[in-house]
């Protein structure tokens, strides 16, 4: 599991930064990208990663802002040109459908691929199958706005080759029927359980990615106990007042949001391009005095997000 981030800007594209996108890199756990907001010129920047279109099945919006859509369309019409065939699902506020569909009609551009749509309203799980669950819940901006919560289930404990092997099995269709949780029958008519031969479960990482906001209870219920925590940081510290009343973020709010929220690693994205150079140095520096485990993102940056081994599981 990685993050890349193929924009970190906020607004409009600039110079260093492009506007907001980022890849959830899953090609270990399901071979698939799930990409969160698709803003101007994104397929631009996936040319320059070892992204494939193709890899990509899942589509999250946060919010229906320019900033965070405008790139969509295109990168819908090039998947279609670089060989995407499988179906792609695209979660987002209401009004997502309509701006897909009505530029794509308008464009007259065919897709070779079906697309689905999950238009979310309200706080709740929007997806789950047998390796991960998607919750979402509403934030605090201008329009409707969403973070997103991705938990990844508990990865099965490793097989205990030696103890197997202890108890006289050999490697062969036995190691699998007890990796898949099934007992075996030895020739000699011992039972050998599968609990017995299996290691500890690792427990399953959790990222979450919020879109524009202020700060807001529910930013707390999405970050808890959280692998990563992506937040945006439009504003430092300094300009408390003008993220307020533009419904956005400062990155010592997005700090505390973090050392509350209990999560490991602190990610700032959406950053104003009124923040170069030193003055986005000093956003990081204002966080980690607060959260010292905090970075401020850069177009390209990847950040892998390893298991936990031997966590202990909570019931």
């Amino acid at each position: 599991m990685e993050l890349e981030f193929l924009g970190t800007g906020a607004g409009s594209p600039a110079r260093y930064r492009n506007v907001t996108s980022i890849a959830l890199k899953l090609l270990d756990e399901r071979n698939a990208v799930w990409l969160f907001d698709v803003g101007e010129g994104t397929q631009q920047q996936i040319l320059r990663t070892t992204i494939r279109p193709r890899k990509v099945e899942k589509i999250f919006i946060t919010h229906l802002h320019g900033d965070h859509i405008f790139g969509l369309p295109g990168f819908l019409s090039s998947r279609s040109f670089q060989g995407g065939k499988q179906p792609l699902t695209i979660y987002g506020p209401k009004g997502i459908r309509d701006y897909v569909q009505t530029s794509l009609r308008v464009s007259d551009s065919r897709l070779t691929y079906p697309i689905k749509y999950v238009e979310v309203s309200d706080n709740g799980q929007v997806f789950e199958d047998d390796t991960f669950r998607v919750e979402c819940r509403k934030l605090d901006h201008r329009i409707a706005s969403f973070g997103y919560r991705v938990i990844e289930k508990n990865h099965t404990g490793e097989l205990l080759v030696a103890k197997l092997q202890a108890a006289g099995v050999q490697p062969g269709p036995e190691y699998g029927l007890i990796k898949a949780g099934k007992a075996v029958t030895l020739a000699n008519g011992q039972v050998l359980p599968s609990g017995d031969f299996i290691g500890p479960a690792q427990k399953g990482r959790i990222v979450t990615i919020l879109g524009d906001t202020r700060r807001t209870a529910n930013s707390y219920t999405l970050a808890a106990n959280a692998d990563v925590l992506v937040h945006e940081s439009t504003f430092g510290q300094p300009d408390g007042r003008m993220a307020y009343n533009y419904y956005h973020s400062t990155s010592a709010q997005a700090a505390e949001v973090a050392k509350k929220a209990h999560v490991k690693q602190l990610l700032l994205t959406h950053i104003s391009a009124r923040y170069v150079g030193k003055a986005a140095h000093q956003l990081q520096t204002e966080a980690r005095q607060i959260f010292p485990n905090t970075r401020v993102m850069k177009d390209f940056d990847q950040v892998e997000v390893p298991l936990a081994k031997h966590q202990p599981i909570t019931k």
